[in-house]
């Protein structure tokens, strides 16, 4: 108790908006750690992904502009828009609700999002790439290129 009472109140009452900031920082960590945890949409490596494609017949589903789609993406993906997704006009996809759909993004951060869209249209089996295109581009594996 000595330490606390010397120690760190003295710090939170002289310092309160950063001894905030890291409490809502520590508690937005915890939160999207739980979140992640119990989400239906899983994210995966390239090796995984890799395996699902050759193993699994897995639907790439790539959901970055048709620039930066044409610039290089995975043999065999559909190009989607997340505004597509987002209003269930991407008829194209609807055969897929029961395929294993993989879902790529510039950087592995806007796709999880997108696939809990899918997951509540329906789809079963989603996954997410782990660092998207860039780590996929980063590991010198294959690219289409338009």
């Amino acid at each position: 108790m000595d330490f606390i009472t010397l120690e760190i109140l003295p710090f939170v009452k002289n310092h309160l908006l950063l001894s905030l900031g890291w409490i809502v920082l520590f508690i937005a960590i915890i939160v999207l750690t739980i979140k992640g945890k119990l989400s239906k949409v899983k994210i995966i490596n390239n090796a995984q992904a890799i395996h699902m494609i050759n193993k699994q017949d897995a639907v790439i589903i790539d959901i970055r502009s048709a620039d930066s789609f044409k610039k290089g993406h995975i043999t065999d993906s559909h190009n989607i828009l997340p505004t597509d997704i987002k209003n269930a006009s991407a008829k194209t996809i609807e055969k897929f609700k029961e395929s294993i759909v993989i879902l790529i993004d510039e950087n592995g951060l806007s796709s999880a999002g997108i696939g809990e869209i899918l997951v509540k249209q329906g789809f079963l089996n989603v996954f997410t790439l782990k660092d998207g295109i860039a780590g996929w581009n980063g590991e010198n594996l294959p690219l289409v290129r338009k």
